[in-house]
């Protein structure tokens, strides 16, 4: 592992959540992502009875939780037989992040599947600005999906939204407005400095800044983490207000790194398995999957949380080894 600090096992013995990437195709570049749409793809993906074979042994293993990310989810065309398969494991929690480009057609089926909860990308709600930022996506796609999201009934309903200087913090209150309209969580990401992202450098907007413009619709309340929820942390609405029991949530993976109370482990489309998102260390499990070995699978996964860096002294995305990892390949 050379300069990663390994997590003692006595701290944290199982992986509890995963974030899957079922695909790395993705039909958006987004600035702080890819560098442009002919970035490459992987040689090779693993198939539906190998990805079976991985959700079991993950769920051997102690993952409880999982999140499937890409690429672009939607672009699988199992997606919708994934989910139901994750439900039939069964997970405690099966959600997913999109950028909703092929959420329209898809909102319904996923929650008939058994998704429960949806995460959205949406950086602007100005279509040339939009179009900018995701190099050729068209915003009345994404909006006609949120709306599909919004009718199909799921748990809960995320907007997420990346801050880049000079280009979408002046729409902060806006997406907030857009999000509680429709009965979604807004929540806002720090760009941070991974792959492309550490190109944005100097257009980094640090939490206390993008607070400050939301202030006024928020209590002064210092933001809290939901439980097994993951790294972002949340502000309730002012309770004087008309939006009082609505929330804001923070996602500080640059300022603040939160890696002390990681329990999370990603798993790529060809089956590698990734302790941290901040570097391309781990495992593979692919051929164990492939031979359709939960019980293999299970055990690579936990030779993979061993290797678990230590949340204490490691600061995630703000580490050198963060600027080879593609978000694309791995799902951010």
């Amino acid at each position: 592992m050379g300069a990663l600090r390994l997590l003692h096992r006595d701290v944290r013995a199982l992986p509890r959540s995963a974030r899957v990437s079922l695909t790395d195709l993705c039909d958006l570049a987004c600035v702080y992502c890819r560098p442009h749409k002919r970035d490459g793809y992987a040689e090779r993906r693993l198939g539906p009875a190998a990805w079976r074979s991985m959700l079991r042994g993950l769920f051997e293993a102690g993952v409880r939780r999982v999140r499937v990310t890409g690429g672009e989810p939607l672009l699988h065309p199992e997606v919708v037989a994934f989910v139901r398969a994750l439900r039939e494991t069964p997970f405690e929690d099966v959600a997913l992040t999109t950028n909703a480009t092929r959420l329209e057609a898809l909102a319904a089926p996923l929650r008939e599947a058994g998704l429960m909860r949806l995460n959205v990308s949406l950086d602007t709600l100005d279509p040339a600005r939009f179009f900018r930022m995701t190099r050729g996506g068209r915003l009345a796609t994404v909006l006609r999906g949120i709306e599909a999201a919004s009718r199909a009934g799921f748990d809960e309903l995320k907007v997420n939204v990346v801050v880049v200087g000079g280009e979408n913090e002046d729409e902060l209150q806006d997406l907030v407005r857009f999000a509680w309209d429709r009965g979604m969580v807004p929540r806002f990401i720090e760009v941070m400095p991974i792959g492309e992202g550490q190109k944005l450098r100097d257009r980094f907007v640090p939490y206390p800044e993008i607070r400050a413009r939301l202030a006024h619709l928020l209590e002064e309340a210092p933001p809290v983490k939901e439980p097994d929820r993951g790294p972002a942390k949340y502000t309730a609405a002012r309770a004087d207000g008309p939006d009082a029991g609505k929330r804001i949530g923070f996602i500080t993976g640059t300022s603040d790194t939160f890696c002390g109370g990681c329990d999370r482990l990603r798993v790529a489309s060809d089956g590698h398995l990734r302790p941290c998102l901040a570097t391309n260390h781990g495992v593979s499990a692919a051929s164990e999957a492939e031979h359709e070995d939960a019980a293999a699978v299970a055990a690579r996964v936990r030779q993979a949380w061993r290797q678990k860096p230590d949340g204490d002294t490691w600061k995630g995305c703000t580490e050198p080894s963060a600027r080879e990892v593609s978000i694309r390949k791995i799902g951010g």
